[in-house]
């Protein structure tokens, strides 16, 4: 007949208030770990965006410039036919119903995608 196998001295059993105090060091550790890996990564992220955000930003700028010299260019062109101030409100009405348009429809595309 076969016999148990003797593994030797059990340790002594601790306590459940010392395995429950263990076990909350441990999640507070674990969450800390969790807190600070999440602030690694958003911090990496945000460095790692700087350069782009400042090169978009300086292209919208240059955008703006562009859209303003085009502007500047349909006033000068009608003010020859209509004069100056007409020449300015018309120039004014047509970007106007541009971003109209535009932002109609993105209105529309926000409603249609939401």
């Amino acid at each position: 007949m076969l016999k148990p196998v003797d593994s030797g001295p059990q340790p002594p059993e601790r306590p459940i208030g010392e395995l429950v105090h263990e076990l909350i060091e441990d999640g507070k550790a674990y969450a800390r770990a969790e807190v600070g890996l999440v602030k690694a990564i958003a911090t990496a992220k945000g460095k790692a965006l700087a350069l782009p955000a400042a090169l978009f930003a300086i292209a919208f700028i240059l955008a703006l410039a562009a859209v303003t010299a085009l502007a500047v260019g349909v006033v000068l062109a009608l003010a020859k036919f209509i004069g100056p101030l007409a020449a300015g409100f018309v120039g004014m009405l047509i970007f106007l119903a541009m971003a109209g348009g535009l932002g109609s429809y993105g209105v529309q595309r926000l409603k249609r995608d939401l």
